[in-house]
């Protein structure tokens, strides 16, 4: 019942969502011959403004604090990346946390000694974004 909760909703999707975003985003630039610095910062380090000027003041704060373009990207961009296959993939996973799908498939994982998410968690940590992060986190002297 615990794993039926609403909660597990945002931290399922969300949390993936967010970091699939940032991972997806500093692949298309380092691809496209963007230097992994100027990825990082585009993708996660401005992540974190966007999301603190929302929190801080709803979505009419982020976009008045921004630029024109990247308020026009917003709009343009953001419906093309987060479509109608994008919420019929998350009112399933609702429907799978709320079934106990989601449950059984985790309590099965574990199990297993924890295979899948040991498996990702490893591909996650190697992800070319991390090495980056962690070099220009080094030279913020402000978080340490």
């Amino acid at each position: 019942q615990r794993l039926q909760n609403p909660a597990y909703f945002v931290n399922r999707p969300f949390s993936a969502l967010e970091a699939e975003l940032i991972k997806t985003g500093f692949e298309v630039l380092t691809e496209a011959g963007y230097e992994p610095v100027n990825a990082y910062f585009e993708c996660l380090h401005e992540m974190k403004l966007i999301v603190d000027l929302i929190y801080e003041g709803g979505f009419q704060k982020m976009r008045h604090s921004i630029s024109n373009t990247a308020e026009y990207g917003d709009y343009h961009a953001g419906p093309r990346v987060i479509t109608a296959d994008t919420k019929k993939a998350m009112e399933q996973i609702l429907a799978d946390i709320q079934s106990g799908k989601f449950a059984d498939e985790f309590l099965a994982d574990s199990k297993n000694g924890q295979k899948f998410l040991k498996e990702h968690r490893e591909a996650a940590a190697n992800h070319p974004i991390e090495p980056v992060g962690a070099e220009l986190r080094n030279l913020m002297s402000w978080l340490k």
